[in-house]
């Protein structure tokens, strides 16, 4: 009797095309999700579930780590040319902060000081000093002259932008490795993972009390998880009932103390895999608003809560908010950083080693 030959099994390298891939849909679900996340705290509301609603506002996050890590890696490898990944990953990340800082200090603001009828002048020099002590993507300074105020979450006009300077550190880590050699073995980045894992265990069990240690396990775990799978993709078989399930256990292991530790392979495999599968041309978005949402949905919703609408359930408060940022990431994508693409286009042929990337890093 004849059997069958097997087919051979599909991987992830299979299934990923660089030009046909959900990963912009993606990133806008999870910038979206970013305000799902702080309605409750900028409306002054309960979060649901507890801890537990909480800290399922920072998986969101969390998942932009792994999907950069994920497209970051793949960057270098297909050139891996210092001056360009530089270039490339400061257009990326920069001119649209800067102009947030600036939009923030000259709009934002002071409408917000109008607003809550403090009777301060809407400009001052700490205006310029906002936009001056963040510029280098560490924020120093969250308020303008006092505002907001009068609100549940005072003294914050952004309070998103703080991530940026870890997501250009792990660039640069990336950078860093590259330039060293590092990246030709591949045993480097799972020891990163590994090393971010402990890390990240030690300061959750309070082995390791400082604050910016944790935050940078935290952050090099998920970017590092996105990077593993990136090195993986001609191994790891990919499937739907694979993807599901993925995302189903990072889902459920927000229920641990310290979900990341769990959480961290199967959210980027998830992610990852979820953006090749679903490559429907409706779901393959050109432009991507992704970046415009996250940086502009803080300031969108602490003026909304002084124009009053966190009077609105929760869910219709976040829907609000949603609607009101969406132009202003249209106009971050349209008028800074897509005429800015053409800036970080990449040159030459893919390496050896490296596996689909995707457009848009």
């Amino acid at each position: 009797m004849r059997y069958a030959q097997e087919m051979p099994r599909r991987t992830l390298s299979d299934a990923f095309d660089r030009k046909q891939n959900s990963l912009n849909a993606i990133r806008l679900l999870l910038a979206i999700g970013v305000i799902l996340g702080h309605s409750p705290l900028l409306a002054g509301k309960e979060f649901a579930w507890g801890e537990v609603g909480e800290l399922r506002g920072q998986f969101w996050v969390d998942g932009f780590f792994a999907i950069s890590g994920f497209l970051i890696l793949g960057s270098w490898l297909a050139n891996p040319s210092p001056r360009r990944y530089l270039r490339a990953r400061a257009i990326r990340i920069l001119p649209a902060f800067y102009v947030c800082l600036i939009v923030t200090a000259a709009v934002f603001a002071p409408i917000g000081i109008l607003l809550s009828g403090t009777g301060q002048p809407i400009y001052s020099f700490e205006s310029l000093s906002y936009v001056l002590k963040n510029a280098a993507l560490w924020m120093f300074q969250f308020d303008i002259a006092g505002s907001p105020s009068g609100i549940p979450y005072p003294g914050v006009w952004n309070g998103s932008l703080w991530t940026l300077f870890w997501e250009f550190l792990c660039y640069l880590a990336i950078l860093a490795a590259g330039v060293a050699g590092l990246l030709r073995f591949r045993a480097t980045v799972p020891l990163i993972f590994i090393a971010s894992w402990i890390a990240l265990l030690a300061s959750s069990a309070d082995w390791v009390e400082s604050e910016n240690v944790a935050i940078a396990a935290r952050f090099g775990l998920m970017f590092s998880a996105g990077a593993l799978v990136y090195q993986l993709t001609r191994k790891l078989p990919v499937s739907w009932p694979l993807v599901i399930g993925a995302l189903a256990v990072a889902t459920a292991s927000t229920l641990l103390p310290e979900y990341r530790l769990v959480a961290a392979p199967f959210l980027a495999y998830g992610l990852i895999g979820l953006g090749a599968l679903a490559n429907h041309k409706r779901l393959v978005l050109r432009n991507d608003f992704s970046y415009g949402m996250y940086i502009y949905a803080f300031p969108v919703q602490q003026l909304l809560v002084l124009l009053g609408l966190s009077a609105l359930p929760l869910f219709g408060f976040a829907i609000a908010s949603v609607a009101a940022t969406l132009p202003l990431a249209a106009a971050s994508w349209f008028l800074v950083e897509k005429p800015l693409q053409k800036f970080k286009r990449r040159g030459g042929r893919l390496s050896k080693q490296a596996a689909p990337d995707a457009v848009r890093a």
